[in-house]
């Protein structure tokens, strides 16, 4: 669980420094790849908290 918790936060510092080297350098190429960091991160928290959610009701 813990584990989990420093990997979303890791992916999502990640995603803040894409946009923000997109933000100093204006290359659209660093906003792509903190739009992918980010959706891949969001699916996987979902997955995470779905699994947390099937486990109480099962």
């Amino acid at each position: 669980m813990l584990l989990f918790r420093w990997i979303v936060m890791l992916l999502l510092l990640t995603a803040a420094v894409c946009f923000a080297f997109y933000a100093g350098t204006g290359r659209a190429r660093y906003k792509r790849l903190g739009f992918v960091v980010l959706k891949w991160t969001m699916i996987a928290a979902f997955v995470f908290f779905a699994v947390l959610i099937a486990e109480r009701v099962l």
